[in-house]
């Protein structure tokens, strides 16, 4: 055989691809995703399908997809002083994280139940998001917190009326000034310092009245972790005389000086490369309070509440994209003599692939609902609760999923040139951010103690898919013994219960609204022994290539 046979395909042809699947480009990230669809209207938004449509086109063209992968490969500089020796503290970005978060912007996934706010809009928005992970995650992140800001900023109404216009705003400015002369602004947060991790109450910041009579502030002291340094804004806590206290720090002072906000250092990370996590130290940056001194902990947890609902919706689009990625390359490869897609042990694999996908968007996905119906006390207390449950299951079961699905691929799954990598690399700053695996269980048993009422909103939403599957019914009569025990006495066994009642709500959701097939394929293998440690295994007799079509259409 001639060697170009073998080894190019110069001689070939640009046509020839020797086994090889083409580019998965230019398809639409929403009309192919029915769980998605189905989620989107049964959870309250279906008026937003054709620009959900239209965001899910741009989102999956080539040159998008090129974006997000180049924002990775270009990650941000520092720059802490000018040619003379000024401070700087600028971050500069590659011009595809620009593009990447102008689209984000454009389509409000910023800011928009809040600035148009609608039945159904936390869901239309967090659709988009689903979406946009799964393209690129860095920029999720200033996405994230902007939405999650709104809340605080607007118990201040000098605040509110001062920068609301700017957040809503779907005018993207990349420029580093004063937010006043910009077109839109953007804002993040720094809670987290070097002695306290997720212990706010040992933040050792100090906050000293300005003097200047409007209820500002000068802080003194240092963050480990600022993600996002060129928002225009951060939500920041400080001690006071009174405890912690939350207050808004701007980039630029009032006129029109660079606050002092000094950038120390950009952080080495694991994954989320594209956006910059820095080290920052406070010397007497200007800042406003928000809220009642001392009360800055409670003010702050409902930012958290939404950036931890955004790590649920985040991590179902990364399990959602690495899905697709899997079954892509599976119907396109050939080995011995049959597609991958055919052969039985890959399509049971393929298929619990898209098991995880589904379950994962329906539980994040019905979190979100709840947003939407705050006014709703029942919908109020299972936000409350569900919140960390819907956080820690999604966000733990992200990797496995992900690095089952780049096995998949192989090798070609490995290297740097597929996305794998990357959603893999993604995925836990989902589960560390805004509190890792044991602060979040242990939120949901003092949520559960505090406020039994939660539990029984829980329960009763349980309740609705009773009947459906004898898995289910089963499942739901240990949990509810098992969240009395852990919530009383057994601290111990709180990941096992959290990820009891999340498998339990998905698969609630599964049968009550998942083709019969797929949501007993889901309770069979769940509910009895748990979450399988490795996919791939569900018993036979199941409709394998209908779930997997279903995941992702021919």
């Amino acid at each position: 055989m001639p060697a170009d046979r073998i080894l190019g395909a110069p001689a070939m042809g640009n046509g020839a691809r020797l086994n090889q699947p083409p580019p998965l480009v230019d398809y639409n990230l929403f009309t192919t995703d029915a769980a998605l669809r189905e989620a989107v209207t049964r959870e309250g938004a279906q008026w937003a399908a054709a620009d959900l449509t239209k965001l899910g086109a741009e989102l999956g063209l080539a040159d998008t997809l090129e974006w997000g992968a180049a924002a990775n490969r270009h990650t941000p500089e520092l720059h802490s002083f000018d040619r003379y020796g000024q401070r700087r503290d600028e971050v500069e970005f590659h011009p595809a994280w620009h593009r990447m978060l102008a689209l984000a912007v454009a389509h409000g996934l910023h800011t928009s139940p809040w600035a148009a706010p609608q039945p159904g809009a936390h869901v239309a928005r967090a659709a988009g998001a689903y979406m946009l992970t799964q393209v690129e995650s860095g920029v999720y992140c200033p996405v994230a917190m902007t939405y999650g800001a709104v809340p605080t900023v607007r118990r201040e109404a000098a605040l509110a009326q001062e920068w609301l216009p700017r957040l809503y705003s779907r005018r993207y400015d990349e420029r580093f000034r004063p937010a006043p002369e910009k077109t839109g602004a953007l804002m993040g947060m720094g809670m987290t310092e070097k002695q306290g991790g997720s212990d706010l109450r040992a933040n050792v910041s100090c906050a000293e009245p300005s003097g200047e009579g409007d209820r500002s502030y000068r802080i003194t002291g240092h963050k480990w972790f600022l993600s996002a340094p060129m928002c225009d804004a951060f939500l920041m806590l400080a001690q006071t005389a009174k405890g912690p206290t939350c207050f808004l720090v701007p980039r630029w002072c009032p006129d029109g000086t660079r606050n002092g906000l000094h950038l120390q250092r950009l952080k080495e990370k694991l994954g989320n490369r594209s956006n910059a996590s820095s080290e920052v130290e406070l010397v007497q940056a200007w800042a406003r309070i928000v809220g009642d001194e001392g009360r800055g902990i409670p003010i702050i947890i409902e930012m958290s509440n939404h950036t931890r609902l955004d790590c649920a919706v985040s991590s179902a689009g990364l399990i959602r994209q690495a899905t697709v990625q899997a079954i892509h390359h599976a119907r396109h490869r050939t080995a011995f003599q049959r597609r991958l897609v055919d052969q039985p042990v890959m399509a049971n694999v393929l298929a619990e692939l898209a098991l995880e996908s589904e379950a994962a968007t329906a539980l994040a996905f019905r979190l979100v609902r709840a947003y939407d119906r705050l006014a709703d006390p029942a919908e109020a207390l299972l936000a409350r609760l569900l919140t960390p449950i819907a956080k820690y299951w999604n966000c733990k079961r992200a990797p496995a999923a992900i690095l089952e699905a780049l096995e998949v691929l192989g090798g070609n799954g490995y290297v740097e040139e597929s996305n794998l990598p990357r959603l893999y690399r993604e995925a836990p700053v989902n589960a560390v951010w805004e509190g890792s695996a044991n602060i979040i269980c242990l939120d949901v048993r003092r949520v559960a103690e505090r406020t039994p009422e939660a539990v029984s909103a829980l329960l009763d939403e349980l309740r609705r898919a009773r009947g459906g599957h004898a898995a289910l019914d089963a499942h739901l009569n240990v949990l509810d013994a098992d969240l009395a025990k852990t919530i009383g006495t057994d601290e111990s066994q709180a990941r096992r219960v959290v990820g009891g009642a999340a498998l339990a709500l998905q698969a609630a959701l599964l049968v009550q609204h998942a083709p019969p097939e797929l949501a007993d394929a889901f309770c069979r293998t769940r509910l009895v022994d748990g979450a399988p440690a490795a996919l791939g295994t569900l018993p036979s007799g199941l409709d394998f290539a209908g779930i997997i079509e279903r995941a992702m259409p021919s």
